[in-house]
């Protein structure tokens, strides 16, 4: 007997043909906000990326002002900023929701530093993709561990071997 990918042996049997249905393409990250609530003391995982994923974390102070953005929001009660990695193109971080909503924090954050960053490189327009990936934090997940999962990112990406040796990041607790 064929083994499942649990390697419990157990086979689906189908009593009818499937039906194939053809979905239409959901071209952009509008199901991204689908679901979505902001929840005070709850811990998300966040990922935002550069307007079509421009490398321009790898440019003198860039990151430093999305690293100093962050602190700045969790030194003025927004966030618990639990910990962060301003990877090349893209943004992780894990924090807790202290005041207003998630949409809130997040347009401040990406407000900021566009004007900063876009000053510090001389450009203008849109620095950001419009839409970010939240995931919750739930009860039966260690919060440890969904932040080990994202400092783990420059190790995942080839960039370090070790994600301490990476520049970019912080975190509130030893790891």
């Amino acid at each position: 007997m064929a083994q499942d990918q649990c390697g419990s042996g157990f086979q689906p049997r189908l009593k009818s043909t499937p039906i194939l249905i053809k979905m239409r393409s959901r071209k952009g990250s509008n199901f991204l906000r689908k679901g979505r609530a902001s929840i005070k003391n709850q811990h998300y995982l966040i990922t935002t990326a550069v307007l079509d994923r421009k490398p321009v974390f790898n440019q003198a102070g860039t990151a430093e002002i999305v690293l100093s953005s962050l602190h700045w929001l969790e030194e003025h009660g927004k966030i618990i900023l639990d910990a962060a990695v301003v990877m090349q193109d893209h943004l992780h971080f894990v924090a807790g929701l202290k005041h207003g909503s998630l949409s809130q924090s997040m347009h401040s954050l990406k407000s900021y530093t566009a004007q900063r960053i876009n000053s510090l490189l001389h450009k203008e327009g849109s620095f950001w993709q419009r839409h970010y990936h939240d995931h919750a934090v739930r009860e039966d997940e260690d919060l440890i561990e969904v932040v080990r999962y994202a400092l783990r990112n420059p190790v995942r990406a080839g960039l370090v071997n070790d994600f301490h040796d990476y520049p970019f990041w912080y975190c509130r607790w030893k790891v």
